[in-house]
């Protein structure tokens, strides 16, 4: 299972879709949390405001991706503000 890294406690699904570089766009990603394409731990997704945290696991084209919060880098994107 490959791991998506995210710097932040929570982050909604569309902008997960688009950071993952599931979509190239923010609207696409939309379209594609509308059609049905995301699972999150197991259930079916259509709500792209959906906060995903550090241990969920989100499936797309029947592929699975346990997030993970990313400290080291979270620590820097903090140190540079």
């Amino acid at each position: 299972m490959e791991e998506l890294k995210i710097t932040t406690p929570t982050i909604k699904l569309d902008q997960l879709v688009k950071f993952a570089g599931f979509s190239e766009t923010g609207a696409k990603a939309k379209i594609l949390i509308d059609l049905g394409e995301f699972n999150v731990n197991g259930d079916l997704c259509t709500k792209r405001g959906k906060k995903i945290k550090p241990g969920d696991i989100i499936e797309y084209k029947n592929k699975k991706y346990k997030v993970v919060f990313d400290e080291e880098n979270a620590v820097a994107e903090t140190e540079e503000k």
